[in-house]
């Protein structure tokens, strides 16, 4: 189990290990984070300041990995208010990807022909700093009705193209598991939805909400119709911890397959060496990485925001070095609404008369002969 801060040393394991607690304890304000970390002077400043913007809220779980005396702790950073995210860069936007734009009914985008996003909480267990719904997560005014969640259903059941939904938020493991189990049921009714998604962060920031009621739960709605796949959102290794390791366990064991998608953040995750021993350690969680997301252009989070060829770059890093399971794509979701786009090392160099010279993973070239373009050894015998 992971050491916990002084403050809560006097917690039973018991009560430290109910997801529900953890919910129920999370910091939301400067008073209460001062008894756990020391403070720095920007960092009390930012936890004002950004009160009214995009609220804080961190379980005490997520508390105890913060280095209780670095501000540049890669997961304090994710959790603590910055100054810096009263700062507007050029190109931000409140809704950075066009989710409402794309919305033909509340609580549902859909983009893609084949997939939509259903909306089902505005509540996260933690509110990361770097989060492209800040615009309403966080805020209990968002929160879906349910006649709104039941016009969401109603769009997918009249949208045959829709095979897959991804369920977000928010956190939907936010929810009740009764609740959760209740929209699945409410998709695997719907005789075109192939695959559902969760999306959750709950496997890093609450882990204990993976708890048998829910694997069990999982485990029943996978079928032959209905496919049920976890997305999650590890960041960094120190992530990976035992109580992590748990849960990624018990929902493999349900028959979920889980994917990583980790977000791009400067000086958080932006080393090779870094997303090396993250990727690694996921693959032995059963935790296949997926994506590298470029971090979007949401409000007040320029500060997070890599160079796109540091993106390449770390790819490029990571291609050859370690096995194809632990190289996930490098994708950025286009400002705007145009959707996700890979981002990739150039190995091509240049076409030639023959076919084609490469660079492989260690910049040593190689010529691929195009069938056809040159006569066969054969003919050039006769």
């Amino acid at each position: 189990m992971t050491p916990r801060p002084h403050a809560y040393a006097a917690v039973p394991d018991s009560t430290w290990s109910d997801w529900r607690w953890q919910q129920q304890q999370r910091v939301t304000t400067l008073q209460a984070l001062e008894r756990v970390l020391r403070l720095t002077e920007d960092e009390r400043a930012a936890i004002e300041a950004t009160a009214d913007r995009f609220r804080m809220a961190v379980t005490p779980y997520y508390l105890s990995l913060v280095h209780p005396e670095d501000p540049a702790c890669p997961i304090r950073r994710q959790a603590i208010p910055s100054l810096a995210e009263l700062r507007r860069s050029p190109g931000e936007r409140d809704d950075p990807l066009a989710e409402e734009a794309h919305s033909p009914v509340p609580g549902l985008t859909h983009r893609y022909p084949d997939r939509a996003l259903l909306y089902a909480t505005h509540n996260c267990a933690m509110y990361c700093r770097f989060c492209t719904r800040k615009r309403k997560v966080s805020d209990p005014t968002s929160a879906l009705a349910r006649s709104e969640r039941d016009q969401a259903l109603d769009h997918i059941r009249r949208t045959p193209a829709i095979r897959e939904v991804i369920i977000s938020g928010g956190d939907p493991l936010s929810l009740s598991t009764e609740r959760l189990a209740e929209l699945l049921d409410a998709l695997a009714a719907i005789p075109h939805v192939e695959i559902a998604r969760l999306g959750t962060r709950n496997l890093v920031t609450l882990p204990q909400r993976v708890d048998a009621e829910l694997a069990d739960m999982l485990r029943a709605h996978q079928t032959r119709h209905l496919a049920v796949w976890v997305m999650t959102h590890f960041n960094h290794p120190t992530e990976c911890t035992e109580e992590a390791w748990t849960a990624c366990e018990r929902l493999a064991g349900s028959g979920a397959p889980i994917q990583n998608q980790m977000v791009l953040l400067r000086g958080i995750n932006d080393a090779t060496e870094t997303v090396i021993a993250l990727n690694r350690r996921l693959l032995r969680m059963r935790v296949k990485p997926y994506y590298i997301l470029q971090a979007d252009m949401a409000e007040g989070i320029g500060h997070f925001r890599t160079p796109l060829t540091a993106g390449v770059a770390l790819l490029r890093g990571l291609r050859g070095h370690v096995s194809g399971l632990a190289v996930p794509q490098l994708v950025l979701d286009l400002p705007g609404g145009g959707g996700k786009v890979p981002l990739v090392p150039r190995y091509l160099e240049r076409e030639h008369a023959e076919g084609w010279d490469f660079a492989n993973y260690r910049g040593e070239p190689f010529r691929y002969v195009e069938p056809g373009r040159v006569a066969s050894l054969d003919a050039e015998g006769d």
